[in-house]
């Protein structure tokens, strides 16, 4: 069978969920045997979003070979529980840089160089490129933005012209827009949802599914005016109401057929009917949970949900196999000092600290790491938690005051944390770091090997700056265990305080392998510790 090509647009608004209707339908077409595969393209400029701030789209999810991407991605691997890979998101910015870069090689002969072809050339490329491994039968491609956007122009360029040149029974296009509901007039509207699917069509590309986000319940009347005035047939427009969890799309998509009709336009016979009774037995725990629990995330972008999406979903992930409700309170790191500190966190039965770069909010993660070292509250630090807590111990265990890392205070006497030798010489921010998947051997007989199970692992990493192992001894000396080493550098990747009910400590971000059926390790069993302590 050739590889089909299904495409998602979005209309009207953003922030729909393109990429959950994305992930949804790659769920279903995966659970009927299929190997399938989805890409996210943003229109914006930056090369990746490794740079970008988490305010402007979200956390970066990194993936296991180091490509710093879109939040998306993320939604696509805890779906379908595989591994995306660099070639899995691409922007603007990486296509002109690669289109200038093979004009200032001579590649394109002296010939001017033009938005089409050259730039939709290359978009086309980029959209059939994983098609051409052989791995998968479907790929699904996510274009970022809105129908209309200048931006977005291009690449719904590049969509018309694959439209044509595929087969067409190796093409499919799915519109998402939203039919908004007029309180005062107590109907829904469907002239959005027709602007945008001409906006559409205008352009050349004509969508043959319509999914429409909304409210309420779409008449079947509703359904046949907007199959009449948008080109579709009736059976063709997919409601997509509000869920209560994001993990119910992949059911409520099934009840509208909208695998059935993919399948059908894509001519592929012969399929069983979607086996999803492990993310339904997932649903069933998150839905009927026998006990709550309260957790603190302390971090310094928790304005912006997205900004620890992962996070957030991994505590969704291990509250159900816990068969338990975890209650993320959310803590501006800015925000916390000694004089709030047993206010704020007093009620919490674990703390959680958060990623980061920078140095605002770093005193407030080091008085929430000194309050739960010392009150016995369960404890997780991740990354730049992490090497808060190596920070914290030697302040006030060792009594070095003045330990810090270098990336806060360059002229510390007691740089506990710093920047990895080859970095140093580097002065660019992007693509500079340590990126991507990693072993890590773990100490045997320690808290990291229980969780784990095992004595070798490998998780993703995001950082530039790692634990001083000049300080090592002195740390293990007063009672802070190394329990987890990268095997290739003798990076320490794991600590933890044996003599505390519940406190470790990880280099890199366990948050990013978590999925509904297969939770998190260190998630989980922190939840665990949550749920047993009592103040």
């Amino acid at each position: 069978m050739d590889t089909k090509y299904i495409f998602v647009t979005g209309g009207v608004a953003s922030s729909l969920g393109k990429g959950i209707i994305a992930a949804s339908l790659a769920k279903l077409l995966q659970a009927r045997g299929l190997r399938v595969t989805i890409q996210k393209f943003d229109p914006y400029l930056n090369i990746d979003p490794g740079t970008l701030n988490p305010y402007e789209h979200g956390e970066c999810y990194v993936t296991e070979d180091g490509a710093e991407t879109d939040l998306d991605l993320g939604h696509y691997e805890r779906f379908l529980g595989i591994h995306t890979s660099q070639a899995n998101n691409v922007t603007t910015g990486r296509i002109y840089n690669t289109v200038i870069t093979r004009e200032r090689e001579g590649a394109y002969l002296g010939k001017t160089v033009q938005i089409v072809p050259h730039i939709t050339d290359e978009i086309k490329r980029r959209m059939l490129l994983l098609g051409q491994t052989g791995n998968y039968d479907i790929v699904i491609t996510e274009v970022g933005g809105t129908v209309g956007d200048m931006e977005s122009q291009p690449f719904v360029e590049a969509m018309r012209q694959l439209q044509w040149e595929l087969p067409e029974e190796d093409f499919l296009s799915i519109h998402l827009t939203l039919i908004p509901y007029l309180k005062a007039a107590q109907e829904l509207k469907t002239k959005p949802t027709q602007h945008s699917v001409q906006e559409l069509q205008s352009q050349g590309v004509h969508p043959d599914i319509i999914v429409c986000r909304t409210e309420k319940e779409l008449t079947p009347e509703l359904r046949r005016k907007i199959a009449l005035f948008c080109n579709v047939k009736p059976g063709h427009v997919i409601e997509s109401m509000d869920a209560w969890s994001i993990y119910q799309v992949p059911f409520n998509m099934e009840a509208e057929h909208l695998d059935t009709l993919v399948v059908n336009k894509l001519e592929i016979p012969g399929l069983p009917e979607p086996d999803l009774s492990g993310l339904k037995a997932f649903l069933e725990r998150l839905k009927n949970p026998q006990r709550e629990v309260d957790i603190a995330l302390v971090g310094k972008y928790v304005e912006l949900q997205d900004a620890y999406k992962s996070i957030q979903e991994s505590f969704i992930h291990a509250g159900a196999a816990n068969h338990c409700k975890v209650n993320v309170h959310c803590i501006h790191s800015e925000h916390l000092d000694p004089s709030n500190v047993d206010e704020v966190l007093g009620p919490m039965k674990g703390i959680l600290v958060a990623p980061g770069f920078g140095s605002r909010g770093l005193e407030g993660k080091i008085c929430a790491v000194k309050y739960a070292r010392e009150h016995g509250v369960p404890f997780f630090g991740i990354c730049l938690g992490m090497q808060m807590a190596v920070v914290e111990f030697a302040r006030n265990v060792l009594g070095w005051a003045d330990a810090a890392s270098t990336e806060d205070n360059p002229d510390t006497p007691h740089p506990v944390i710093d920047m990895m030798e080859e970095q140093k010489k580097l002065t660019m921010k992007g693509g500079t770091m340590r990126l991507g998947a990693y072993p890590c051997h773990i100490k045997e007989g320690t808290l990291a090997q229980r969780i784990y199970g095992a004595d070798d692992i490998s998780e993703r990493h995001r950082h530039r700056y790692e634990f001083n192992n000049r300080y090592l001894q002195a740390f293990e000396d007063a009672g802070m265990v190394v329990s987890g080493v990268n095997p290739d550098h003798n990076l320490v990747e794991i600590v933890e305080i044996p003599s505390h009910p519940f406190f470790v400590a990880v280099q890199f971000h366990p948050e990013l392998k978590s999925t509904p059926e297969n939770p998190q390790p260190i998630f989980v069993e922190f939840v665990r510790a949550a749920l047993q302590y009592f103040s």
